[in-house]
């Protein structure tokens, strides 16, 4: 079966400087490197103040970096045609658009921070899926950042966190809660990272898949953050807590949701609340390699979102049901919603026949073919050094 792979760092970093090399000439200063990530439950629920916990992926954003001294941040990318150019003293809010924005909004943000962040050279390639839900977005946010504060000689961690959300939220304008940014952080090989949004902690979630694999199922449909459903389904959050006059959902309790005299508001709570306590229950399964209970909520929270929240699409029911139709544990879709992917826990046995099953379901269903990967719980951002 045919699965995207992530690549060596070392040998994709030596890409991304022969990339650099080729349009800038010369040899990048440093290669910043990120994650994209999945996520196993806990959706809709960071900017609620809630639980998480997703893993940082192999599939990774590269960025080469080098400082110049004509205050011009010039970014290219392998993936795009177009490049973008400008003074770094005029980046801000309202005057950044496409792309570029994710990084330009690094450098803003940093500037904003207090970090003389000079004028730039920056080559990006990247192995995250764009709009596949895995978070490509913040994957290149952290890898410029990472690129970027080496060259002040800045440490990175919880700073480049805050510099990568303020870029998606204030320059994109994409109304997330900042479980991508922290992952692609602080991700750690062989662990999910359990985010508490409330206290702002994080524990490590040391993931033995005891004969199982993370199967990620991209169905191909386009998959947005700044569209109005992501933010729709925010607004009605928001909603909901001032009706039940708590600060955010995480105080809320399920009784209390029930009693909200809106429909639409109680369904948005309700998937709210009852996802925080699946991702404590998903915590203590994992630990006990329970995969029935696992099936059981990961099973839950889909029909959360598809029913309650709303943000399923019949690609990803399909992904999802045919998945464990053919031999997965569990399943459900990851992410935003809108489109996106789905993610199975499958035995390492059955995952080339999960995977035909979902390819064959698709084909029939006249939906486009879908792409498939394996999710390894990686580090989260660095430098790769030569």
């Amino acid at each position: 079966m045919a699965y995207l792979e992530p690549g060596n760092p070392t040998e994709r970093a030596a890409a991304v400087r022969v990339g650099f090399a080729d349009r800038f000439g010369g040899e990048p200063s440093v290669v910043g490197r990120a994650p994209g990530r999945v996520n196993l439950i806990g959706e809709h629920t960071d900017y609620n103040n809630g639980l998480v916990l997703p893993v940082a992926l192999a599939h990774a954003t590269y960025v080469a970096a080098r400082a110049t001294d004509d205050g011009i941040l010039h970014v290219v990318s392998a993936q795009q045609d177009d490049e973008w150019v400008g003074p770094v003293e005029h980046l801000g809010p309202g005057n950044l658009t496409g792309w570029a924005a994710y990084v330009a909004g690094v450098v803003w943000a940093l500037r904003e921070a207090g970090h003389a962040v000079p004028g730039v050279d920056l080559y990006v390639d990247s192995t995250v899926p764009v709009g596949a839900g895995l978070s490509s977005s913040a994957a290149l946010e952290c890898a410029a950042g990472a690129a970027l504060l080496d060259l002040v000689g800045a440490p990175l961690g919880q700073p480049l966190v805050e510099a990568a959300i303020r870029a998606e939220t204030e320059i994109v304008g994409a109304p997330t809660g900042g479980m991508d940014q922290t992952v692609a952080v602080h991700g750690e090989a062989g662990a999910a990272l359990l985010i508490d949004f409330a206290s702002g902690e994080r524990t490590l979630v040391p993931l033995d898949l005891d004969g199982h694999a993370l199967l990620v199922t991209d169905t191909r449909v386009s998959h947005a953050l700044t569209d109005g459903g992501y933010g729709s389904r925010r607004d009605d959050c928001e909603a909901a807590a001032r009706h039940l006059s708590v600060g955010t959902l995480r105080d809320a309790t399920s009784d209390q949701v029930e009693g909200l005299a809106d429909e639409r508001i109680q369904r948005r709570a309700r998937h709210v609340v009852s996802e925080i306590q699946r991702v404590t229950g998903t915590v203590a399964a994992l630990r006990a390699n329970d995969w029935v209970e696992v099936g059981r909520l990961f099973d839950a929270s889909h029909r959360s979102m598809r029913d309650d929240f709303e943000i399923s699409c019949p690609e990803l029911d399909v992904a999802v049901a045919v998945a464990v139709e053919a031999g997965a544990v569990a399943a459900r879709m990851t992410g935003g919603g809108f489109g996106g992917s789905s993610v199975a826990v499958v035995p390492e046995e059955r995952v080339d026949a999960v995977t035909r099953a979902i390819d064959t379901a698709f084909a029939l269903e006249g939906f486009r073919a879908p792409g498939h990967l394996r999710a390894v719980p990686s580090a989260g951002a660095g430098l790769v050094r030569p």
